[in-house]
Formats: C-alpha cells, sequence, structure tokens
C-alpha cells in the first residue's frame, strides 16, 4: 500500500509532464502561423499525432448563417464531407458549439443526440470526443476526434483535448484578427490610391469650372469696363448706355460671386463654421437634393451642441457623402435626416425611399472607386472614436447611420469601426 501512492504520484507527475509537453509542442507548431487553414491542419496534425488517431475534424461556426463550416479534417470519406452539414445546436458537434461543454462516448453510434446516424455508421466511427475551440469564453467551433477501433478515451485524454482546444481557439482568433488588420490595411492603401485620384479629379474639376464659368466671367467683366471707361472719354454721349455698361458689369460680378461662393461651399461651407453643423447639412442637402425633385427633410432631437471642429468637419463629410450618394444613385423622391444629442453620444441617420441596393456586394474598394465613398464615410466616423453602418434591400431604400461618444473624456482618432 505504501509503495502504491508513490508510484501513483510518479504516474501522475509523468502524465501532468507529458501533457505539458504535448501542448508545448502544439504551441511551437501553432506560433508564427497567421493563415487560418495552415493553423487548423497543424492543429489537427498534431492532435491527432499525439491521441494515436487517424480520423478528426475542425468545424469553426459562421457567425452569420450559425452553420458549422468544416475548415480541417482527416480520414473521413469524400461521400461524408459532401453529405454531412451541421448547424449550431444539431447534434453532438452542434451542441458542444453551442454549449461549450466537450462530450465523450466510447460508441458515438449508440447516442440518441447524433445526427446523420446512417453516414456514421457508413463511416465506421466508434469511439469519439467533440471539445470546443474557445477564446475570451466564446465558443469559435469544434474539435472532433473519433475512432473506427473499439477505444475507451479517457477524462485524461478529454481535459489535455479541451486545453488543445483551448489554444487552437485563441490562435484562430488571432488568425482572423490579423486577417482583418490585413484586409484593413489594404482597404486604406485602395482608399488613398482613389481618393489620390478623386483629389485630382477634384482639382480638374474646379479648374474646369474656373476657366469655363469664373474665368470667362471675369473677363467680361473687364471687357466692360474698358468700354465704360472709353465711353466716359467721349464728349456729350449718352447716360443711358452708360448705365446700361453699368448694368451689365454689376450682373457679371453677381454671376462671378455665385460662382465663387458655390465653389467655397463645396470646398468648405462658411456655415459650418458660424452656425455649426444642423445650418450647414441643411443647406446642403436641400441645395443639392431639391433641385433633382428630392423632397429632403432634417429632424434635430435633443439639444444642439457644438463640437470640436473637427468632429464636425467629419460629420458634414459623411453627410455630404451620403447625400451624394442619394443624388448619383438613389432614384429617391423622399429623404430625411435625423441629428440626434444625446448626453454621451451623438446619433446621425440619413435614409432615403430610393431602389436600394445589396449591401453584401460592397465589400471593399474596388479598383473602379466602387465602395470607396462607403469606406471613407466609415472612416471618416472611426477616426472620431465612432461606429457606423448601411442598410439597404432593392426596392425599399437605403438607410446610413452613424454614432460617435461625446464628453469631455473622448479622446477622438481611436477607429472603433467594425470591419476596419
Amino acid at each position: 500500500m505504501n509503495t502504491l501512492r508513490p508510484r501513483r504520484t510518479r504516474e501522475k507527475i509523468n502524465r501532468q509532464q507529458s501533457e505539458l509537453l504535448v501542448l508545448s509542442r502544439i504551441s511551437a507548431a501553432l506560433s508564427g502561423l497567421w493563415n487560418l487553414d495552415a493553423i487548423l491542419g497543424v492543429g489537427l496534425d498534431s492532435t491527432l499525432d499525439i491521441m494515436n488517431g487517424t480520423v478528426g475534424e475542425i468545424l469553426l461556426v459562421d457567425e452569420n448563417t450559425r452553420e458549422l463550416l468544416r475548415t480541417a479534417h482527416r480520414g473521413l470519406s469524400n461521400e461524408f464531407l459532401e453529405k454531412v452539414r451541421l448547424s449550431l445546436g444539431e447534434g453532438i458537434t452542434g451542441g458542444v458549439a453551442k454549449s461549450g461543454k466537450a462530450v465523450l462516448l466510447e460508441d458515438i453510434c449508440s447516442d440518441a443526440r447524433v445526427a446523420h446516424r446512417e453516414m456514421v455508421i457508413a463511416e465506421g466511427l466508434k469511439a469519439f470526443i467533440c471539445v470546443p475551440l474557445r477564446a475570451q469564453d466564446k465558443v469559435l467551433g469544434v474539435l472532433n476526434v473519433a475512432s473506427r477501433l473499439p477505444r475507451k478515451f479517457t477524462t485524461n485524454d478529454m481535459h489535455l483535448l479541451y486545453a488543445i482546444g483551448d489554444q487552437l481557439g485563441i490562435a484562430v482568433e488571432h488568425a482572423r484578427l490579423y486577417e482583418r488588420l490585413r484586409k484593413a490595411r489594404e482597404r486604406m492603401r485602395k482608399l488613398a490610391r482613389q481618393n489620390l485620384v478623386a483629389e485630382e479629379d477634384e482639382r480638374r474639376r474646379i479648374a474646369r469650372e474656373l476657366h469655363d464659368e469664373t474665368s470667362q466671367s471675369l473677363s467680361g467683366i473687364a471687357l466692360q469696363l474698358q468700354a465704360l471707361i472709353e465711353m466716359a472719354a467721349i464728349p456729350d454721349k449718352n447716360d443711358k448706355d452708360f448705365v446700361a455698361g453699368l448694368k451689365k458689369v454689376q450682373a457679371l460680378t453677381v454671376q462671378v460671386h455665385k460662382e465663387v461662393s458655390r465653389l467655397i461651399s463645396n470646398l468648405h461651407p462658411a456655415l459650418l463654421d458660424t452656425l455649426g453643423l444642423v445650418p450647414a447639412a441643411r443647406k446642403y442637402a436641400e441645395t443639392r437634393l431639391q433641385s433633382l425633385g428630392i423632397t429632403v427633410t432634417l429632424e434635430t432631437r435633443g439639444i444642439a451642441v457644438r463640437f470640436p471642429v473637427e468632429v464636425e468637419a467629419a460629420l458634414f463629410r459623411f453627410i455630404q457623402g451620403a447625400v451624394g450618394n442619394i443624388a448619383q444613385h438613389s432614384s429617391a423622391t423622399n429623404a430625411g435626416i435625423i441629428l440626434e444629442y444625446r448626453p454621451d453620444e451623438f446619433l446621425l441617420t440619413i435614409k432615403d425611399n430610393g431602389h436600394g441596393f445589396n449591401v453584401k456586394e460592397i465589400t471593399d474598394v474596388e479598383e473602379s472607386g466602387r465602395g470607396r465613398g462607403l469606406f471613407s464615410m466609415r472612416e471618416r466616423i472611426g477616426f472620431l472614436g465612432g461606429s457606423s453602418g448601411i442598410e439597404s434591400e432593392i426596392g425599399k431604400g437605403t438607410t446610413v447611420w452613424a454614432r460617435i461618444p461625446v464628453g469631455q473624456d473622448i479622446e477622438y482618432g481611436e477607429n472603433k469601426s467594425p470591419g476596419s
């Protein structure tokens, strides 16, 4: 009896050392990997090697469809892979993905919870362990290990797989974050390139307008003033002709003033600096949309306050982008803008009753420039520490929204937009 206890202690210590070695091996194998497929492949191979197994799979939860997507597998037939599809909560695997609690079975076919029983029997699966892949208390997927031979997995095996599942879950989360960061960087690169193109196009447009309209008007003023000077030098010249010339100069001057004011307003509206966001947004929306036959309303809720200059400028550009999209693409007859001032946040909503579009089709900034406006709008709000989104269905119009935190403790500049 006295010799049995030390032996069990040694066995326990040896088992713990072995498990630590296993986890260390998997950690070493996963370190430096950022590709999700590579991470899951290495993780599954390492697990099967440790468990002396030949059958296994990793399924990840699709957050949109709530289905389990098989992303790595070993030892399963093509027929099984093609026919066995699971959703969250379905069968043993779906149940583990939903509950986050592992399942250990000596014979999976004898369990009432099994889904696609005929396929599992045809595959010849016997002993079975399913553990969740977790990261920050969130279940990202499951790891399955099975055997076609009679075998009894132990609770120690399950605890070891639990630890492996946690390591894989963290690795999956890191890979997804890395992929989002990579896409955000690529999107920023495309946005930067598109913005350079747009900036040059805008410079050309302003130069063209100044040349075609303002420059010609100024030339007309100069010629008319020259004629008046010559007219004034002629003795006994009829005053009516002189007055008519002055009126023409005055009309040309008014026209030039309007053109310059319009250009200045497009570049940076004076109302934004003097009276603030609400008057500037109302003026711009009415000027841009009413001439196209689109009825526009602007509503404020709460007590309107002034934000820092850079914040109001970013919000105005967001409104400008949304209104521009309505004018160019929506074919709407009505549009509404709501500016809601809350104690801890500012909420901006812009709606139209146009033909709408499929939001899922706009996933990135295309080389043609499609999507640049939407992503630029989101980035502006993100740099204010806020978030934004767009909701649209074909035939049901479009809603664009943005919210930013308010208060003296807010540090503007931290991008918190989703998917950035």
